[in-house]
């Protein structure tokens, strides 16, 4: 690895390569710092990219892509024979095209200067989660992340038009593409998105923008029963006529933690309802807007679907309201715990949590699960406290979440892919002919298997 090494020393500029205090790096969303590589390569474009790889490429050297480091399943972890590529010098947002709505940007962009740039512009770049102040665009592309617009505007995929990939041989893949519509053959770029950089490394794209809406209504109501809220997504999707864009669901053991620590304010809504949902709707007429937001929430407190509900009179108080969905961080004195991230159809859910409840109580009746998802777009997270982190518990507590999900043909992630922590329980959610294809792609875009070998598949 030294000769290796000393070739891309030439290649690379002076910062162009770490070799200390590496074993420091945060690699997941939880702070866990798992980076055993010697090194890290930080290239400044896709050209300096290319040439690292077809070194790489050569010497048979394996590589691990690090982007903002905000995945939850071991996606960024390294061992001592494998070399980091990081994006972190390459951020930069090349240009936007008001005519067409697109922004083209380097992988390395954080997603929340792209959202800043999108709306200096007058427009609006539609993928928004929590850790978007550290999250990357490439990595919200190789993970195809999902967050709290899905509803109206989709996932990652939705939001790009076209993709430059640097392959496991060097090869430089760049399908720039900025069409809504472009039916000329393959359309490449989805193999790479939600790939999780294992069939190439993504360093450029085109980004769909959207109009930047210039009203917003928020609300936090409470519900009494799991069945109220399911029917109330149904109610506000329709009462809406299409301007519903969020509609986030906490569960009482969540919205208790959430709500507390420093800079968090007195909570919306008291804290002993059993759920509690975030709504908004996004729209261009301020009155005519707000007037049928109320008149929604108006029409589902006078049908028995909510029990209380407050609505946001400020940016202020909208920020706060989102304060609470966004405060993962607030779980963190309560590690060791696990984040699940599963799919399922809402009419669905209900039954699930039940069957999960079920199976923790059975494990150890003491264990603590705090719950919230992305209720409109069938997305849930439980973070289940393990009490003793044992490899035996860890396993126990996984199959409690998983094996409930076969049987209704659901999802064991939504959003946040499979990295290393969910490869085990691919099978649950993909067949055994999906899988061998999945191989295949991946024998024929890294056939030498050095690009996050060993995650996925």
């Amino acid at each position: 690895m030294n000769e290796l090494l000393a070739r891309l020393r030439k290649i690379l500029d002076p910062q162009g390569i770490i070799e200390n205090g590496i074993s420091e790096r945060v690699t997941d969303g939880w702070g866990a710092s798992e980076c055993r590589a010697p090194a890290i390569i930080r290239p400044t474009n896709t050209s300096q990219l290319s040439e690292v790889m077809k070194h790489c490429f050569a010497a048979g050297q394996k590589v691990v892509t690090h982007g903002g480091c905000t995945n939850m399943t071991r996606g960024c972890v390294s061992s001592s024979d494998e070399l980091v590529i990081s994006l972190e010098r390459m951020t930069a947002l090349e240009s936007v095209d008001l005519i067409n709505g697109t922004m083209t940007v380097q992988a390395g962009a954080p997603l929340q200067l792209v959202q800043q740039r999108a709306e200096t512009a007058g427009l609006m770049f539609a993928l928004d989660l929590g850790a978007r102040g550290s999250a990357t665009i490439g990595g919200n592309i190789a993970t195809n992340a999902g967050g709290n617009q899905v509803i109206r505007y989709g996932m990652a995929r939705e939001q790009v038009l076209g993709l430059e990939v640097v392959l496991a041989d060097g090869r430089i893949l760049s399908s720039m593409n900025q069409m809504l519509k472009n039916n000329a053959g393959y359309d490449l770029k989805h193999l790479f998105i939600g790939s999780e950089g294992t069939l190439g490394i993504i360093t450029r794209a085109v980004l769909r923008l959207r109009p930047l809406l210039p009203v917003c209504h928020t609300a936090m109501v409470a519900t009494t029963r799991f069945d109220q809220m399911s029917r109330l997504l149904r109610h506000m999707a329709g009462a809406l006529g299409g301007k519903l864009s969020a509609f986030e669901a906490l569960w009482q053991s969540y919205y208790q933690i959430a709500c507390r620590g420093d800079g968090m304010g007195a909570p919306p809504l008291p804290p002993d309802y059993p759920f509690y949902v975030l709504i908004e709707a996004s729209g261009a007429n301020r009155d005519a807007d707000r007037e049928e937001f109320l008149q929604a929430l108006n029409e589902a407190l006078a049908s028995g679907l909510l029990a209380d509900a407050v609505l946001a009179e400020s940016s202020q108080q909208q920020q706060a309201m989102w304060a609470i969905r966004d405060n993962i961080p607030s779980l963190l004195p309560y590690q060791p715990m696990i984040l699940f991230d599963v799919s399922l159809p809402v009419s669905t859910m209900e039954n699930y949590l039940l069957a999960v409840e079920k199976n923790l109580k059975a494990i150890d009746r003491s264990l603590f699960i705090a719950t919230l998802g992305h209720l409109g777009d069938g997305n849930l997270h439980l973070a289940v406290q393990l009490g003793n982190d044992t490899k035996a518990r860890r396993t126990a507590v996984e199959k409690a979440i998983y094996r409930p999900l076969q049987e209704r043909g659901a999802s064991i992630s939504g959003e946040h892919g499979i990295g290393l922590e969910k490869k085990a329980y691919l099978q649950i959610s993909r067949n055994e002919t999906e899988i061998q294809v999945m191989r295949q792609l991946k024998q024929l875009f890294d056939p030498h298997c050095l690009l996050n070998c060993g995650k996925v598949i």
